[in-house]
């Protein structure tokens, strides 16, 4: 066999230290970021919380590595002005991207807002319920989710599945098997592994493809056990490369979560949160805006800036490294800034019929459609709305609000599932107490609204508002 020498290019993103950073702060809520930024002004001395004035430095803004965020150009939606109840919002000028102040008038401060935390299996079953998958995997999928522990992984068998859905469907391995894929492209990343070398490889093949990517899925295999034995430089005549290499994958693979789900798992049920945006409308116009907790107010110290340059060799190399994080830090908080503006303005462009007029004007919106039109991936969406609150006239609500399955009216259009929970809601409450409609009567009066809905949705959507069925719901006073 002759041998030849063939050479080639190709591009490829690294997945540099920066870029992970932007990643982490992401899908930090406002609450989680402001703790981040504090451990990260007390271990760096050169970032430091600024009193006023704009984020970064003369000399940051010099270099090009200016950090501040400028304010957002309001979204504009027809229409006529609305009221806005008890909360007057102001935007003062100069303010970091739209930071807000209730009126005088308003004694509750509006930035803290109870709100109930959502467990695990709810956040699985939401997206499952956007997921383009049929009424059986929809099925299989819920048993698949119900299986999954606190910190993340499905410890049961498949076969174990496949009996407790019996006899109501029966599953094959395989068919399970696919659903659970799945479920294991969920937020957050690594859910629904069935062992940690599952777990890793699932999160790594979410990141850009990268050669330090492509040799830690190399040691998500049965290797994974003997690597702390093995150390780097028996990674690197395992994966056959040099030593640094062998360290970029090794450290990768511990930046990554080993218990996906411990964070939500670990969370208060009944909390305070802080919004991350508002959505007010004036003057007939919805506008969107970052509170200042999305973007926090911290700047580069000068002092050590300048002590550079006078520092000896050491400690110069010391304050380089110091500032270059700081920089880092700043710039991905911009980032995050940024991309979570996006998906908020593009939500309320999208639902705007919602934020006037409810549930029932919400129209179906799934992360795909959404990523889509902001030529996102979904997964960075899915990081963008994760645990993230906007302040709306209708309250303070999680951005997962915004978004619905859709299903078909029949008449060329779509009628999101959660305004069909809606109108079920309205017509259980103003039905006689003395004679409930049963499911197929309310599917009829459904129907005749213009929305086809079989008598196992209607079942379904009350069991998910938890309302009693008909024989239970009789009231003879």
């Amino acid at each position: 066999m002759k041998q030849q020498v063939n050479l080639s290019q190709s591009q490829q993103l690294s997945l540099t230290p920066q870029l992970r950073q932007s990643l982490h702060l992401l899908q930090l809520s406002a609450l989680e970021l402001e703790a981040e930024v504090a451990q990260a002004i007390e271990n760096n001395p050169l970032l430091d919380w600024l009193e006023g004035g704009e984020l970064g430095t003369s000399e940051a803004r010099e270099s090009g590595e200016d950090a501040d965020v400028r304010e957002a150009e309001p979204t504009r939606e027809d229409g006529e002005a609305a009221d806005l109840g008890d909360i007057e919002w102001k935007l003062d000028e100069g303010d970091v991207v739209g930071q807000w102040t209730p009126s005088d008038e308003d004694d509750e401060d509006p930035r803290l807002n109870r709100a109930a935390q959502e467990s695990l299996q709810e956040h699985l079953r939401w997206q499952l319920h956007l997921s383009p998958l049929d009424a059986r995997a929809q099925a299989i999928g819920v048993a698949l989710v119900d299986a999954i522990d606190d910190d993340g992984y499905l410890r049961d068998a498949l076969d174990a599945i496949a009996e407790a859905l019996r006899p109501d469907i029966d599953a094959s391995h395989d068919e399970i098997a696919t659903v659970l894929e799945q479920v294991q492209r969920f937020d957050p990343p690594g859910v629904g592994a069935r062992d940690l070398g599952e777990c890793l490889s699932l999160q790594l093949r979410m990141l850009p493809p990268s050669r330090e990517r492509d040799l830690a899925l190399t040691l998500c295999g049965p290797q994974l056990e003997r690597l702390p034995k093995l150390g780097i430089e028996g990674a690197a005549r395992l994966l056959g490369c040099n030593n640094e290499d062998a360290t970029a994958a090794i450290t990768l693979l511990r930046s990554l979560d080993p218990k996906p789900g411990s964070a939500m798992a670990s969370l208060e049920q009944d909390t305070y949160v802080i919004p991350d945006a508002v959505i007010w409308r004036d003057r007939g116009v919805w506008n969107v805006a970052l509170t200042g907790n999305s973007v926090p107010r911290i700047g580069i110290h000068e002092g050590y800036v300048r002590m550079i340059r006078r520092a000896n060799r050491d400690d110069a190399s010391y304050l380089r490294g110091q500032l270059q994080e700081a920089r880092w830090l700043l710039k991905g908080i911009r980032a995050r800034g940024e991309t979570l503006l996006n998906v908020v303005r593009c939500l309320a462009r999208e639902q705007s019929g919602f934020l006037e007029f409810g549930e029932q004007a919400l129209r179906p919106l799934t992360l795909r459609e959404l990523s889509v039109k902001l030529g996102l991936h979904e997964s960075t969406i899915s990081r963008a709305i994760a645990r993230k609150h906007v302040r709306t006239p209708r309250g303070t609500l999680p951005l997962r609000a915004f978004f619905a399955s859709g299903i078909d009216t029949g008449a060329g259009g779509e009628a999101s599932s959660a305004a069909i929970q809606s109108m079920l809601r309205q017509l259980i409450a103003a039905e006689d107490p003395r004679k409930p409609l049963s499911d197929a009567a309310l599917a009829d009066k459904l129907k005749l609204s213009g929305i086809p809905v079989a008598r196992r949705t209607i079942a379904k959507y009350r069991d998910l508002l938890r309302i009693p069925p008909s024989n239970e719901r009789v009231r003879m006073n």
